[in-house]
């Protein structure tokens, strides 16, 4: 069972670094397009240096592989690192292929589309393809009182702002933001949701390390909700905790390293008031 789990989530990430290298390469990239992140920045080298856009992401990835290796857990890191060589494969292999379009406007739409579908893909494997995710971890480890949300459009408006300085084309950063934007909208629905706030329920017998895990790990708060079994009729203690849904696929890991009999629930928060969170103006 665990292999065919294994299984699943490399096919998913083959195919999800397929679709979003192909959006990179085909549509962004001849464009001078950005989706922010590592891939951003890439650009910018690619145009200046002639650098390979994959190689330059998996050398920007490197110092942050080595702090996730402390910080995250193997495994996570494990699919991660396959996640990441992927991409790069993919896009340096797909900027072979002919011009599909230089209309701006249509590359920042589809190529928005595809990285969106295939990023959300790779969250299904309960992994990332490194770069802005894992900066987010280590700001967070910091104990900085900011939503990851909010950390990631910050790190991609910064990227986007670097592209059009480079590039002085204001219209790059127009279309560039089509396409995060896309992005965003695509990876919460095909990672099953529209919010970026995630509710999650937690039983198992291993409460105490697991609150430990949700407090060092991934820097968020929890609430020990007291109840019973009606099974077996036992007292329970539920673990009850909101955050960011770029977050759930290393509670997920963490959680099953703990407890492989734990049992999960993940529901969308629509609306999530108080620290770290929106406030009531």
């Amino acid at each position: 069972m665990k292999k065919n789990s294994f299984l699943k989530d490399i096919i998913l990430i083959v195919f999800g670094t397929m679709f979003a290298g192909f959006g990179m390469a085909s549509f962004l990239l001849p464009n001078k397009l950005s989706s922010g992140g590592f891939t951003g920045i890439a650009t910018v080298f690619y145009y200046f240096f002639g650098w390979n856009v994959g190689f330059t992401v998996i050398i920007l990835n490197i110092p942050f592989f080595i702090y996730a290796f402390v910080r995250i857990g193997k495994k996570f890191l494990i699919k991660t690192v396959i996640a990441t060589f992927l991409l790069s494969f993919f896009i340096d292999i797909f900027e072979y292929l002919p011009l599909l379009t230089n209309d701006r406007l249509l590359a920042s739409i589809y190529g928005g589309v595809l990285i969106g579908i295939g990023t959300g893909l790779t969250f299904k494997a309960h992994t990332s393809t490194g770069g802005t995710d894992l900066i987010v971890q280590i700001v967070r480890s910091f104990k900085v009182r900011i939503s990851s949300s909010k950390l990631l459009n910050l790190i991609d408006i910064c990227v986007v702002v670097l592209n059009v300085v480079f590039f002085r084309e204001f219209e790059i950063g127009l279309y560039s933001a089509i396409a995060i934007f896309l992005d965003g909208v695509l990876i919460d629905i095909v990672f099953e949701g529209i919010n970026f706030s995630k509710l999650v329920f937690i039983v198992s017998n291993k409460n105490t390390e697991i609150v430990n895990m949700i407090h060092e790990n991934l820097k968020a708060g929890a609430t020990e909700i007291y109840g019973k079994g009606t099974y077996l009729n036992q007292n329970k203690v539920v673990i009850m905790s909101v955050m960011n849904r770029r977050e759930i696929p290393i509670l997920c890991e963490n959680v099953y390293e703990i407890d492989r009999d734990a049992f999960l629930i993940v529901s969308n928060a629509r609306e999530v008031y108080g620290l770290g969170f929106k406030s009531i103006e």
